[in-house]
């Protein structure tokens, strides 16, 4: 006599196709909020690094150049905490550096070399002939050239409508700095803004990055 089966089982979750996604997706969902939640809460993630502010009206442009250029799909901004790492680009990153990040830009595919330290690696007029041509510095790069940016001006680019959404997600921006913000941009060019970003990124935060580090034993 076969003794009936009730409520769930393994094998009514693994024939029916649509309770398994169902299921699946509830514990998915789960999980990620057990690991997601907790981080807005944890002061090494939502405060930021010691030294970091809000970027410049002329950076901010710039990232949304390196954004819309596609940068972000073949370098990285996330220095991990490996000893090989630290002695290549500097020491690792920390979560508070990204604090005022939206959408961050951490990235893990390198097809070129990690940018998280790059500022004041290389001088400005490095990275304008590097953006027109890579391999007049880099003779084996496989970058494409950008000659267009130092063609494209920015003074007309809505810098205030995106400093005021970004203090809507928690980024302090002022009123005096939204106001004199257009400024910044007067006369400048995409290249300009471009280079303003590079040359800022991981100077901040390198002090506190490098006590980290030392402090870490790496």
């Amino acid at each position: 006599m076969s003794k009936k089966t009730t409520g769930f089982s393994h094998k009514l979750i693994e024939t029916n196709v649509g309770l398994l996604i169902i299921l699946s997706i509830l514990v998915i969902s789960f999980a990620g909020l057990v690991q997601i939640v907790p981080l807005f809460f944890q002061h090494s993630t939502t405060v930021p690094t010691a030294g970091v502010q809000p970027y410049e009206p002329l950076n901010l442009i710039g990232r949304d150049v390196y954004i819309r250029e596609g940068c972000v799909g073949c370098h990285s901004q996330q220095i991990r905490m490996l000893s090989s790492e630290v002695l290549r680009y500097g020491p690792y990153s920390l979560a508070g550096e990204s604090t005022y990040d939206y959408p961050f830009l951490w990235g893990s595919k390198r097809t070129g070399p990690d940018l998280a330290r790059v500022g004041q690696r290389y001088s400005d007029d490095w990275h304008r002939v590097h953006l027109r041509n890579p391999r007049d510095v880099v003779k084996e790069s496989n970058m494409p050239a950008y000659p267009w940016l130092q063609r494209n001006r920015i003074d007309q680019e809505n810098v205030q409508d995106r400093m005021r959404a970004l203090r809507k997600v928690g980024v302090p921006y002022t009123d005096e700095q939204i106001q004199k913000a257009p400024e910044q941009l007067k006369g400048k060019t995409e290249e300009d803004a471009l280079v303003a970003y590079l040359q800022g990124l991981g100077v901040a935060g390198r002090e506190a990055a490098a006590k980290a580090v030392s402090e870490g034993a790496l």
